[in-house]
C-alpha cells in the first residue's frame, strides 16, 4: 500500500528513538479527494491511536492511517532525498486529490478522461480550449488531442509538458509518456 524507502525507514527509526516509548508514525491527508488535498506525516503517540486506524507494519515501527483515507494512499511512496544541502522527506500520493477507486470506472481510459475533465479542462477553458484522451497504448503512452483555443496556440508545447503531461504522470503511474496528435492550425480560434 505505502512504500517507504530504506533511507526513509532508517530516518523514521532515528527520529522515533528520541520520542517517548510506543510513539509511532501517522500518515494523514487533509481534504482528501479534493484539489486542496495535502498529505502529511506526524508522530503518533500511543494515546492517539484510534479505532478507525489501520496499522501498517514496517521493520522497526508501525504506521497508522485512518481506514477512510486508505484508498487515497494507493501507490503512495515515502522517500528521504539526501543531497549536498541536506535531506528532505518526500511523500508522493498520486490518488490523494482524486480517489478514482470510489468511482466506478471500467477502464484506465475512463479514469483519465474523467481526470482531464475535472483537473485540466477547467484551466484550459479559461482560454477557450480543452483536451481529450484519444488512446493509451500497451507501452503506457497516452495520446491526447487539443481543441478550441488550444489548437494552434503558440503556448501549446508548454501546456502539454507543464500542465497535461506533468499532472497525468504524477496521478497515473501506468502512464509513461503523453503525445499530442492535434493537427495544430494557427488561426483566430487560437488563444495566442
Amino acid at each position: 500500500m505505502i512504500t517507504i524507502s530504506k533511507n526513509a525507514q532508517e530516518h523514521f527509526t532515528l527520529l522515533l528513538s528520541n520520542e517517548p516509548k510506543y510513539t509511532q508514525i501517522r500518515i494523514f491527508i487533509v481534504n482528501p479527494g479534493t484539489p486542496q488535498a495535502e498529505c502529511g506525516v506526524a508522530f503518533c503517540p500511543k494515546n492517539e491511536i484510534e479505532e478507525s486506524d489501520v496499522q501498517l507494519k514496517y521493520d522497526k515501527f508501525f504506521v497508522y492511517v485512518n481506514k477512510n483515507i486508505l484508498s487515497y494512499l494507493k501507490n503512495a511512496q515515502i522517500d528521504l532525498i539526501v543531497d549536498k544541502l541536506g535531506s528532505q522527506l518526500t511523500l508522493k500520493a498520486p490518488y490523494a486529490k482524486n480517489n478514482f477507486s470510489k468511482k466506478s470506472f471500467s477502464s484506465l481510459e475512463e479514469k483519465i478522461e474523467y481526470f482531464l475533465s475535472l483537473e485540466i479542462n477547467p484551466q484550459l477553458s479559461m482560454h477557450g480550449g480543452q483536451v481529450h484522451l484519444i488512446k493509451i497504448d500497451q507501452n503506457g503512452i497516452a495520446t491526447i488531442q487539443f481543441s478550441g483555443g488550444c489548437n494552434g496556440c503558440s503556448m501549446i508545447g508548454s501546456t502539454l509538458k507543464e500542465i497535461v503531461e506533468r499532472k497525468l504522470l504524477s496521478s497515473f503511474p501506468e502512464i509513461k509518456k503523453v503525445c499530442d496528435k492535434t493537427e495544430h492550425l494557427h488561426g483566430q480560434h487560437s488563444f495566442y
